[in-house]
């Protein structure tokens, strides 16, 4: 079993553009070894990605041999002209006739209620039937009532696409599990998202990484969380940002499904992850687009949960810090205007958290 999608979020790069000579190899293997599913969207890396998916795949490779998926920003629509305009500059970018899934992205409370305003769910329904989109679905980051209440009111949808991992399982803010659920009892495929939170359940503390060592010893610490999310039965996908070859190897190994023993054992983990974790970022970036100070949030949090991990090694972060806050806004230029609160999927309270990270990563030198 494997269900492993490409997701071209987190692709290699070098000096700020796509890394071909990197990033070639990783489709080759990927599609040499059963994979198909290419997930990007109009925002990733500013557009990046979905050149990169035209350039590395849709270029190279025959297409009857491969998926393209893409999402729309129906967050930036005001009237469902809108749609239409975004999608022929998506089609273009990536190369393409059709797009094998298209979904709206990012829905939440207020993303559903600009797409209902927009008749975003229509223009996906004209897509799939004029032939532009052979499926189609969303992205979601919001409560499980709020699932019910969209898949009642849309039930043409093909897909769901969820963030699920064994950290946010029992999340009552994220609702992994209840949404799953939701989507199940729809009867949607699911493709998931952040399997391994953006490499949090990849690079564990030591005690965790002991714990699920002593379990399967010869087992990489990031294949616990892909063989959960693959377990799932409802779920179609299991998205992947791979940059390097490793990470590749590891994901396009046929899984075997877990066990209740090791559902068990991944609880613990999870247990003993929130309480390790300062600020449980998935460095998806969201929150840099509607920053007035250009605070490089994602990055900072890192450094945070890095120092507050292993306060001995504060003389190596710092420095790191420092020339950080050269080039972006420093933590404590955050003015509380939460604008980067509104738009984090793991609806945390960044303000709060950014206050305390300029304080343990501490003064500023711009200078």
């Amino acid at each position: 079993m494997n269900k492993t999608g490409f997701g071209f979020l987190r692709l290699p790069m070098q000096d700020g553009e796509v890394d071909y000579t990197a990033l070639d190899p990783l489709v080759d293997f990927f599609m040499e070894h059963g994979g198909y599913y290419f997930d990007t969207a109009y925002t990733y890396l500013n557009g990046k990605s979905e050149e990169a998916i035209r350039k590395a795949v849709v270029e190279r490779k025959p297409r009857e041999s491969f998926w393209i998926v893409d999402k729309l920003p129906g967050y930036k629509c005001k009237a469902k002209e809108d749609c239409n305009v975004y999608f022929e500059e998506q089609r273009k970018r990536c190369g393409v006739e059709y797009f094998d899934v298209f979904m709206l992205h990012w829905l939440n409370d207020t993303n559903y209620r600009i797409a209902e305003e927009c008749g975003e769910f229509a223009f996906l329904q004209e897509l799939k039937e004029s032939g532009r989109a052979k499926r189609i679905g969303f992205s979601y980051h919001d409560s499980a009532a709020l699932l019910d209440e969209i898949l009642t009111a849309h039930p043409q949808v093909d897909y769901v696409q969820l963030q699920i991992n064994y950290l946010d399982w029992e999340s009552p803010s994220i609702q992994a599990r209840q949404c799953y659920e939701t989507a199940v009892k729809h009867g949607k495929k699911v493709i998931v998202m952040e399997p391994v939170k953006g490499g949090t359940l990849a690079k564990v503390p030591k005690e965790v990484e002991q714990l699920l060592k002593t379990f399967e010893p010869e087992e990489s610490i990031a294949s616990h969380a892909i063989r959960f999310v693959q377990s799932l039965p409802q779920v179609e996908i299991c998205l992947s940002g791979m940059n390097e070859m490793a990470q590749m190897v590891d994901n396009m190994r046929d899984f075997t499904p877990i066990s209740q023993e090791h559902k068990a054992l991944l609880a613990k983990a999870a247990a003993m992850l929130k309480s390790s974790i300062t600020v449980p970022c998935t460095g998806c970036g969201y929150c840099l687009k509607g920053c007035p100070k250009g605070i490089a949030i994602p990055r900072y949090f890192a450094l945070y949960n890095d120092i507050m991990r292993t306060p001995a090694e504060g003389w190596k972060i710092r420095p790191v810090f420092d020339r950080l806050i050269k080039e972006h806004g420093a933590p404590a230029d955050c003015i509380r205007c939460r604008a980067c609160e509104r738009s984090c999927p793991q609806k945390l309270p960044i303000t709060d958290h950014l206050a305390r990270a300029a304080e343990a990563l501490g003064p500023q030198k711009k200078d």
